[in-house]
């Protein structure tokens, strides 16, 4: 049986293959190509052009695409049971009298259309119905010949591998999602002279920059591509069976990345809000600058939004006694590469400089691009909304998910690199655990450390030391 092309070299978007030649035997009729370029279809005959013959094997980057854009129309599961369906019918393998020898000329590409689907989309596969029609399948096609019974069991070995790894990871998460509670018990007592900060744990920002480094492509490695998708299937009222498939599994890894972003950008602002003293104050800040700097050297363009976030939060923001001891100017220019305006401009053209540079590096630290997750969530999804998926002619709008895919596949190839980084476990258990204020918390400190300027401010201070302090 072939073995499979990395995932890298198959998902360079710079050689992106639309080309889909339609030399297998099947009606054309429902396939609109336009120089060997596949930009629509019906959803049979896209199915149809999934399933392997003896004479004809689908390209890869349609597999990808397919498989990744089908769930808007229909559950994995279901697609599974209807290549399956396919593939025996057409194959006619459910014939008693089918030739062995045609057997063994078409099972190891159905074989290998399985291989690309488990390794690919292995979150699909914690559905038990995937694993039923999974099994079903490859025992339909095999007949129990031993030849192609081990493959069948290394394909299921390596799913249950990586479904397993899964489950421990998301037990890692929630674990230290446990560990990390609200600093409210500290700022009551007050005791900020005894109070650990980030830089008592991690004095060197390029060290710290490596650290936030080593949890973004951990998490990001657990993303599955069929996440950006999911987030926008659509339930339908009518499926009664869909529990299985709509539960919080479906985005779980991908909403985890957000919850980290989140979290960053709050440890930031509570790091710097806790000191009392200001010069303390101005000190993080100016470390922070240095961390974000260092994460825009690396590519870690993630960390360093959630860093520049924490920083321009309104009680980080009013501190402006603070601010006017901090040397400013290379948050001014960090600030400028991340400037939201014209659709992220400065950002996005530093991300294809860091694309490019990872497609002719010749070591992994050279590899790293961690791009700014909730804009690339984002983007996929006023795709998704601004297009339609359906022609008026019910054709599936094929063109819409290319562009779909050719974006997913950039994140695939990044999310794969391994850190070249030493890990610290003592500054990933700090970043990972520390606990962080809320944002009453955050205004409180804020409050108490630089006092209220002006009637609004006074009011939202005595509220917050009643509510959060039990103070008058």
């Amino acid at each position: 049986m072939p073995q499979t092309p990395s995932l890298v070299a198959m998902f360079d978007s710079s050689t992106y293959n639309r080309n889909v030649y339609h030399s297998k035997e099947e009606s054309t009729a429902d396939l609109y190509f336009q120089d060997n370029n596949l930009l629509s279809g019906s959803l049979e005959a896209l199915i149809q052009h999934l399933v392997p013959s003896v004479d004809y094997y689908p390209d890869r980057t349609y597999i990808f695409t397919f498989l990744l854009s089908s769930r808007l129309f229909m559950h994995p599961f279901e697609l599974m049971a209807k290549v399956c369906q396919v593939c025996i019918e057409q194959q006619r393998l459910n014939e008693q009298g089918t030739d062995k020898s045609h057997i063994r000329k078409i099972a190891p590409k159905i074989l290998q259309l399985l291989t690309e689907w488990t390794e690919t989309f292995p979150y699909d596969f914690r559905d038990e119905r995937m694993m039923r029609n999974l099994k079903d399948t490859a025992h339909r096609i095999t007949h129990g010949d031993e030849m192609y019974r081990k493959t069948v069991q290394q394909i299921i070995q390596n799913l249950i591998r990586k479904l397993a790894a899964l489950s421990q990871y998301e037990e890692l998460i929630a674990k230290i999602n446990a560990q990390s509670a609200d600093r409210m018990a500290i700022l009551k007592s007050k005791p900020q002279s005894i109070q650990r900060d980030i830089i008592s744990i991690c004095s060197d920002p390029y060290t710290l920059a490596q650290q936030l480094t080593h949890i973004e492509l951990e998490r990001l490695s657990y993303i599955g591509p069929e996440e950006f998708v999911q987030a926008f299937v659509q339930k339908d009222p009518l499926d009664n069976n869909e529990s299985c498939y709509s539960d919080r599994k479906r985005t779980r890894n991908l909403e985890a990345y957000v919850e980290w972003f989140n979290r960053l950008s709050y440890l930031v602002a509570t790091e710097i809000c806790m000191p009392v003293k200001k010069k303390h104050r101005a000190r993080i800040i100016e470390f922070f600058i240095d961390v974000a700097r260092e994460c825009f050297n690396i590519g870690n363009f993630n960390s360093l939004m959630a860093i520049i976030s924490g920083m321009n939060m309104s009680p980080v923001s009013r501190l402006k006694k603070t601010w006017a001891k901090v040397k400013t100017a290379k948050f001014d220019i960090l600030e400028h590469q991340m400037d939201p305006s014209s659709n992220f401009y400065n950002y996005r053209t530093a991300l294809r400089g860091a694309a490019q540079r990872s497609l002719t590096a010749h070591s992994n630290r050279e590899k790293i691009v961690i791009p700014f997750c909730s804009l690339l969530i984002k983007d996929i999804y006023f795709l998704n909304e601004g297009c339609t998926s359906r022609l008026p002619n019910g054709h599936v709008n094929f063109e819409k998910f290319w562009e779909l895919a050719k974006q997913v596949t950039e994140f695939m190839a990044w999310k794969q690199v391994e850190c070249p980084f030493e890990k610290d476990r003592k500054i990933l258990h700090y970043v990972l655990t520390a606990p962080i204020f809320s944002e009453d918390a955050l205004y409180l400190a804020s409050y108490e450390n630089e006092s209220p300027e002006n009637h609004i401010e006074k009011d939202r201070w005595k509220s917050l030391r009643s509510a959060l302090l039990g103070r008058a």
